[in-house]
């Protein structure tokens, strides 16, 4: 089951590339793995998924221990409580939603001896329930955050509003993908633009139109959370 609902949406990740006029190899699939068991994430990876993201900072040091051949992302909310339990297993940590944040990931790293890739986490529809930088704030927290040593800025991250309308979807992955391109258009010190992670499973279509690099994607892929 798994390998043929992850073969299935990478064909359609390919198809909506195509039909952008793009290269299917400028877009990454990841598969997210919260809440599924390590035996199913292994069959995902059996398959060929070489990215996966976890929600928690508990579960994504539970099973990366446990998994060979791939790259875990920490995608979810993180505390600074446990910011340096994120640096110690995570590949990437896509989601810091502030400056503090950031700093926290900084002494991490600094403890530990690492750098740590991240992206900025945008709240391109402005909503109260929702972490992240609002657009016009990208620019300084990127600015600020990239004299930080040990934290590697690549790029940004969002989750849309949830609506019904595709075109209006669309219309937010349109604005951060401006973003993104203005960003990089700056040509700032210590930063590489190369990521722009939006789309899950039920509009990756749009943000692969719309120039997202990185697609994450649960449900497709492993069926419903548990």
């Amino acid at each position: 089951m798994i390998r043929q609902q992850y073969q299935r949406v990478v064909e359609q990740v390919a198809e909506a590339a195509i039909k952008a006029g793009r290269n299917p190899g400028e877009v990454q699939l990841m598969a997210v793995s919260k809440t599924k068991p390590v035996e199913l994430i292994r069959e995902a990876i059996a398959t060929g998924a070489t990215l996966l993201g976890e929600n928690r900072v508990q579960e994504l040091s539970e099973k990366r221990p446990q998994l060979q051949n791939c790259e875990v992302h920490m995608i979810g909310h993180l505390q600074s409580n446990k910011t340096a339990k994120a640096v110690q297993f995570a590949d990437m940590i896509q989601s810091v939603d502030s400056v503090r944040i950031a700093r926290e990931i900084s002494k991490a790293c600094m403890a530990q001896g690492k750098n740590m890739p991240v992206l900025l986490e945008v709240n391109i529809g402005r909503e109260d329930a929702k972490f992240g930088f609002l657009s016009e704030q990208v620019s300084d927290a990127i600015a600020e955050i990239a004299q930080l040593p040990g934290v590697l800025v690549r790029g940004l991250m969002t989750i849309p509003p949830f609506l019904d309308d595709k075109t209006r979807t669309r219309q937010f992955f349109s604005q951060m993908n401006q973003l993104f391109i203005d960003i990089r258009g700056k040509k700032m010190d210590n930063i590489s633009m190369d990521t722009l992670s939006m789309g899950m499973s039920d509009d990756f279509e749009e943000a692969i139109a719309e120039g997202s690099t990185l697609v994450r994607v649960g449900s497709a892929i492993f069926g419903s959370r548990y």
